[in-house]
């Protein structure tokens, strides 16, 4: 073990003006070595392959790898070289804690990079609570928080362009913040990525590996592992009803935008209007998806992850599932003197994920559709053109 590490570092000085690698990039550099000299789970992902392009792993190579790394769990499982082997190769742990600090890194403006760690489950509940206060003691100060008056039509609690302005503000920014984050990660890892600006091949297969969650099928198709060693597809079909039921939702909200603006018809809308069925499509199957994930996420291997992101990761999941749990109920409870409660508890929610969005779990699908589409790239390229290459 000490010889393997001296080698490594032999290496690494060898290569002349590297940037120096954070604790947890050092430790993953130093997995990543004892990996590309087995190659046993090349098969696996996307990550594997792309190491094989690799002699040394810098900074730039580690966040590039830490995102293309799903945590499935799969290598570790199938590794000879996992604790309690002296080497204590744990490939999805040490990518997860690389990969919370790519968020970090990158988080956009910099001096908000520290949410990251304060983005708890304790935390997100409580801004989507206190936000959810504030607007009901707004109605209620207007006497209307209990009131079969005004039920059936929520612009008779909040006029259109009061949301607009409340709501808009903070999506754009959350967009913006996101934006350029992506923009720097993209940024640093183009050079370490072959450099070649991405074809339209090379989107449509970055593309289809994220419509398809390609590589949370554990490489053979079986699914990868969650508790135990036995295979499961379960975490890769509630991530699909999460993603596209959350596509689902926003198709619907975009839909009504077009519907006022462009037509004229305001909202609220019935069945079987297009936005109201995409819309209940997508809350159901969001809230059985982060419900799964959630129970799956209770119960994983305690090695597979970063518990220290535990807290940020289950936030994510309750704020989703409490987003379309209050939007079905206030869809049933339109026509009741509930109405005003009910949204302004759903209103909470959405703002807390507005506001936390560029700095939640959110960021990390941005990062791994950045980190696929640069794989694309590369695997394009003529392998002789990196030092690592067969």
């Amino acid at each position: 073990m000490q010889q393997l590490e001296a080698l490594t570092k032999d290496a690494l000085d060898l290569g002349g003006g590297i940037i120096a690698l954070s604790a947890s990039e050092a430790e993953a550099a130093r997995q990543l070595q004892v990996c590309n000299a087995c190659r046993y789970c090349e098969g696996f992902c996307a990550m594997f392959p792309a190491m094989t392009q690799r002699l040394m792993f810098e900074k730039a190579d580690v966040h590039y790898l830490a995102n293309l790394c799903h945590n499935c769990g799969a290598c570790l499982h199938a590794c000879q070289y996992a604790p309690p082997h002296e080497f204590a190769i744990n490939v999805p742990q040490v990518m997860a804690q690389v990969r919370g600090q790519t968020y970090k890194d990158y988080a956009w403006p910099p001096a908000l990079g520290k949410l990251y760690e304060r983005n708890s489950l304790v935390l997100t509940l409580a801004l989507a609570a206190g936000l959810a206060l504030f607007l009901a003691l707004a109605v209620a100060m207007g006497g209307g928080l209990w009131n079969s008056a005004v039920s059936g039509n929520f612009y008779n609690i909040f006029p259109h362009n009061l949301l607009v302005g409340l709501f808009a503000p903070v999506f754009l920014f959350a967009l913006l913040a996101l934006g350029m984050g992506l923009r720097h990660f993209l940024r640093d890892i183009g050079p370490a990525t072959s450099g070649a600006s991405a074809t339209t091949p090379a989107a449509l297969e970055a593309t289809s590996a994220v419509l398809q969650l390609k590589y949370l099928d554990g490489g053979h198709g079986e699914g990868c592992n969650n508790e135990d060693d036995k295979f499961t597809l379960s975490r890769r079909r509630f991530h699909h009803l999460t993603f596209y039921g959350f596509m689902l939702c926003f198709a619907a909200t975009s839909l009504a935008t077009v519907y006022h603006y462009a037509f004229g018809w305001q909202a609220p809308y019935d069945l079987p209007s297009v936005p109201k069925i995409l819309g209940t499509v997508g809350g159901v199957a969001l809230m059985i998806g982060t419900a799964g994930l959630w129970y799956l996420h209770r119960r994983r291997h305690p090695l597979h992850g970063d518990l220290a992101q535990k807290p940020m990761d289950l936030g994510f999941i309750a704020l989703l599932f409490l987003i379309s749990a209050s939007g079905l109920a206030l869809w049933l409870g339109r026509a009741t003197p509930a109405m005003a409660l009910l949204l302004c508890l759903h209103l909470g929610a959405v703002m807390a994920l507005f506001l936390t969005m560029p700095y939640s779990k959110f960021a990390h699908g941005f990062f791994r559709s950045a980190a696929l589409l640069r794989y694309a790239v590369e695997k394009r390229q003529p392998k002789s053109a990196l030092p690592g290459a067969d």
